[in-house]
Order: structure tokens, then sequence, then C-alpha cells
């Protein structure tokens, strides 16, 4: 088999921002039901109650969802995730890390090994309509259900579901006793309502990643071993309930699509206040060394800044607290939480607090569909957890997305390069994957900030937060978005960057006296950035626009003629002799061969 000529390189820092719970209820209200622009969302609320016996790892559960049909169609089924059945041997997660060509050393083939009390599993043992019976049936990781009677467009309508459950020895992300000791993470650990939208049912199997899930309001109840700490998803109804060796935590959480939970005995909670923000609470254990126990400490202010940062470009964090929790795998966001690995050294402490504290926006507030657009998520993400990385350190880089560069570079030279239009679960290669959604996404967003001028990205990136907070935006609309910024037409960045494999590549073909030819020889457009020095010394930079953008970036450069896509080659002359010529000075532009960027004449 050929190799991979590349390596993912996942860059990991982030931040979040401050909160009222004013700005909350009005985006709220703002982003309900449908818009003067057709755009509507389906609604959950879930009331919990949950009894966790420590000792076996399993749980009982009682839910009721209000499910509020937003949508102007009849549902005639309705579907669930249960994710805990991926945790099985034979299941489609087990099978696919143990078929793919280079299988996640997290998962590997362990699931295969589990024994019956170590799998994990949700069973449903009784779902009604409105308090009539439904038929359904567990096909892996989904729950089928008919209704008895459809669903009706604007109808509200009460499921009511019991339902037994044990948790998985930790291998993905959830999981007991993980490789640091921590009892509980609870992540994706009840039955959830698969998203309904103007693309239909995503009832997709939990196979290898991405969610996506239903905005609501969670209301759970939590009875657990009365040694235990828990912290997680939403606000704690005053002081837990003690009763019989036990207590029961009540936790609220408004308008968010997702509740997740961790639990230890051991934990230690600290709570660090942001100015003018939210609530931040830690969670970490304090069997852990010295050295680690101190990097917590030392997290707290610096994860305050990043909440701050990102508050200040992005959009206001409107949330009243945020939790950042020891648990699972390495680092995974959830709504007002993450979980994360705690014995790191300090930078990588930090490093994936950033990145999953940054997913709070690109994708628990900004909720695209993560199994679709994964891009948007994870290299969004990237791209404002690498700005919030170069802040802190004094903004010492010029391009802090240089790493993004390099990936995206390797992966488009490899050979094995899949669209951004592939669903998360059907990329050929695990690295494949990593490349394209953490690095070529993260460029994305960098590049086009080369296209339309940083200052427009950025007004870009808040109006984007604005327009689709507490919403199910997707990639047309962070275009539409920098279109409505700039009045330029962007729709070819998006067709050539995300939904094909077409590279970018122009050269400089030829320099005489003071002609200077150019050449396209990849297969997407760009506008282009070009610095030439003269033989005496002097230097211009030139601004090429792109004809079918229609339009130019602002720049203080000396903007010449349109370059159509079609022709191959430009050719225009300069004032004086010229010495040498450079293509994208900035490197901004992912060209794929920067080899051909450079022209200098020889003597």
């Amino acid at each position: 088999m050929k190799e991979l000529h590349f390596k993912i390189i996942v860059i990991a820092l982030v931040f979040s921002c401050g909160a009222t719970e004013k700005p909350l209820k009005n985006i709220a209200k703002a982003n309900a039901g449908t818009s003067s622009y057709g755009y509507w969302q389906q609604h959950v609320d879930y009331d919990m109650e949950i009894d966790m016996d420590v000792n076996t790892y399993q749980y009982k559960g009682k839910q009721k969802l209000v499910y509020t049909n937003n949508s102007p169609d009849v549902l005639n089924r309705v579907y669930y995730h249960l994710y805990f059945n991926a945790f099985q041997p034979g299941s489609e997660m087990d099978v696919r890390s143990r078929t793919i060509a280079d299988p996640s050393a997290k998962i590997g083939d362990r699931i295969s090994k589990l024994n019956p009390n170590e799998i994990g599993y949700i069973k449903v043992n009784s779902l009604n309509q409105n308090g009539s019976p439904l038929k359904y049936e567990t096909v892996g990781t989904v729950l089928e259900v008919s209704l008895n009677k459809p669903i009706q467009p604007g109808e509200i309508v009460t499921f009511d579901m019991v339902f037994d459950a044990q948790v998985p020895v930790q291998i993905r992300r959830s999981g007991r006793n993980n490789k640091e000791g921590v009892t509980l993470s609870m992540a994706q650990w009840y039955p959830k309502l698969a998203e309904y939208d103007d693309e239909g049912w995503h009832a997709d199997p939990y196979i290898a990643r991405e969610f996506h899930g239903v905005w609501g309001n969670f209301d759970v109840k939590i009875s657990i071993d009365k040694n235990y700490v828990v912290g997680g998803t939403g606000y704690l109804q005053g002081e837990p309930e003690v009763k019989s060796g036990t207590k029961i935590y009540h936790f609220k959480a408004p308008k968010v699509h997702d509740f997740t939970w961790a639990a230890d005995p051991d934990f230690i909670h600290d709570t660090y206040q942001v100015p003018n923000g939210p609530l931040l609470h830690f969670y970490y254990k304090k069997t852990m060394d010295q050295e680690y126990l101190d990097n917590w400490k030392k997290l707290q202010p610096d994860t305050a800044k990043l909440m701050q940062f990102f508050s200040d470009n992005v959009g206001k964090y409107p949330y009243k607290q945020y939790s950042v929790i020891q648990g699972g795998d390495g680092g995974m966001e959830y709504a007002m939480c993450t979980l994360i690995t705690g014995e790191r050294n300090y930078r990588s402490l930090l490093g994936v607090t950033s990145h999953e504290m940054a997913h709070t926006w690109f994708q628990f507030l900004l909720a695209s569909n993560e199994a679709k657009h994964e891009w948007m998520d994870e290299g969004f993400t990237s791209y404002i957890s690498s700005l919030a990385t170069n802040s802190l350190r004094g903004n010492n880089s010029s391009n802090p997305f240089a790493s993004s560069y390099r990936g995206y570079i390797g992966l488009a030279k490899s050979g094995y390069e899949q669209p951004l239009t592939t669903h998360a679960d059907r990329y050929s290669y695990n690295q494949v994957y990593g490349a394209a959604a953490y690095s070529k996404g993260s460029v994305f967003l960098a590049q086009l900030g080369y296209v339309i001028g940083e200052e427009n990205l950025k007004a870009t990136i808040k109006r984007y937060f604005k327009d689709f907070a507490f919403k199910h935006p997707k990639p047309m609309d962070i275009i539409r978005t920098a279109e409505k910024i700039t009045d330029l037409e962007l729709d070819w960045y998006l067709i050539d960057f995300a939904q094909t494999t077409n590279t970018i590549d122009y050269g400089i073909k030829s320099v005489e006296g003071n002609k200077i030819e150019l050449q396209r020889i990849g297969l997407m457009p760009m506008p282009i950035d070009l610095s030439v020095t003269y033989t005496d010394g002097s230097v211009e930079e030139f601004y090429i626009p792109l004809q079918m953008m229609r339009g130019e970036k602002p720049t203080t450069a000396t903007i010449i003629k349109d370059w159509p896509w079609a022709m191959p080659t430009y050719t225009f002359n300069t004032k004086k002799s010229v010495k040498s010529v450079e293509i994208d000075p900035s490197q901004m532009m992912a060209d794929v061969e920067r080899g051909n960027n450079t022209f200098v004449i020889s003597k």
C-alpha cells in the first residue's frame, strides 16, 4: 500500500467569553421557531432522572421529552441515538476500527475484547407518545420508533421513556475508569432524539466521531453515591440533597443541544470568576502528582484570558458558567463544559483546554452538523484557537496558521485527499480526516482573510455569530455572511476549496525587462498579491483582482486589471525594470507549489 506522505496537524488552543442570563434569553427568543426568512428548527425539552450505581456502573433512567415540531412537515417516525451501544463487540464502531487502514490508537481492537460487564448499552424498556405505548426497534446505536399518530406541523408531543444502561470501560470519549482514574465520564449517555431539519432526519449511527443535536432545555436529576463530586452541563439547583447514602444533583441547562457530566470521589472543585463574564469551574483529581495539581491551578487565570479573547473576537459567551473537567480520553467539547485528560505538561494542558473551549463557539453555539460539515467546527476552532495562542504569546508569529497550511498542503499533495463534503465517518483514512477537518478547515478561514481582507474577515466572524448563534448554520451561511460584509461574490471560493479537491498553484512564467507573465497551473482561482522589486531597489505591491469575484479587497497595493479564471496566463508591464517578483509574500494563499512563486533576474 502506498504510504501516506503527510501528518495530521491538529492545532489545539482556544477560548470562551463572558456571560449573563439576559443575552441568552434574547438570542434564544430571536431564534425560536420559524423566521421571516423561512428558517425553522425543532425544539426539545428533556426532563430526566438518573439513578447511578457506582459499584456496577449501571444506571436506571426516566426521561420525559417534550418535542415541538416547528417544521412544515408531518412526521410519521422519530429516531433516538443510543450512543453507548457502540461499545459492544461487533458494533459498527468496533468493526470500522478493526478494518480501517489506520485505526485510532484509542480504539484499535479494544471494543472486540470487552466482557459483558465492560460493554456499554442503553436498553429502552418502554416508550409512550402522549401516554400511548409505541412500537420501536433498537438497530445498533439508533432506536427506530413508529408513531401511533403522526406529529403535525406546529404540534407539541410528549414522549415518556424508561431505560436501563451500563457505562462502558472508557475507550472513546465516554466511559468509566479512564487511564487517569476518573470514575465516570458521562458523555452521550442518554437516549438522544435525532435532529430533523430541512434535509430530513439525521439518525447517523455512532461509528467514529461527530454529533448533531436538537436545541432545547434540560432538567436533569442525578442520584449517586454521596461521596462523589459531580460537574457538567447546566446550573446546579442548590446544594445536592442527601438521602440514605446518596446525593441527588439537580441541574438545569437552558438552550443547549446536549448534556454531559462527570463524577469522581476524588475531584477537587475550584471556581474562578471571569471579569464581566461567567464563573469558571474546574474539576480535577486530588490524587495526581503535585506537578499536575500545580498546572491545574495555573490553568485557571489563563482560561479566563482565553474566554475573554473569544468574547472579544467571536461573540459574548451567553451562559453564566463554564466547566473544565478531568475525564474522557483526550479532549472533547460539550455544552457548557469540556472533558480533558489532566496529567499533562502545562503547554499541553492549556492547549487542549483552549481548543475544546473554542468549540463552545464553533459547534455548540454555531451548531453546524459535525457529521456533514466537520471542518466547520474543527477547522474554525483550530483557526480561532491559533489566534488566541498567538495573542497569549504576545502576537509573536506573523502567520499563526503556518502549521495548518503545512498540514493542508501535505494532504493536497499526498494523493489521498477527499473533499470537505465527505461525511466525517466516510474518510478512507483517519489521517485524511484529521488533515481535512482540522488543517484545511482552518486554512478555509485564514485564506478567506487573504481573499477579502483581514478586517472584513473579523467583521464576518462577528456577524456570523450574531446571525447564527443558537441555530444550525451550513457552509453557505459563512460565505453569504462574508458577501454581505464585502459586497463581493464568493461562491466560487466555497465551491473550489470545500466541495472539490482542486488546488491553488500560480507561478511566474517569465520576466523580461518590465514585462511580467504569470500562469495559473492549478484549477482553483484566486486573486493575486504580487510584490515586485525593481532594479533601483524600490518595491511596489500589486493586486490582481479575480474577475469572478466582482470586486477587490481593501488594499494599499496598486490595483491592475482583472484576471479571468479561464485564461491560463496573465501579462502586465511595470513602469520600471524588474529585479525580482514574488507571488503572495504573506504566504496566506494555500499555493501547493511555492517553488514557482518567486523569480529573480540573474545578472
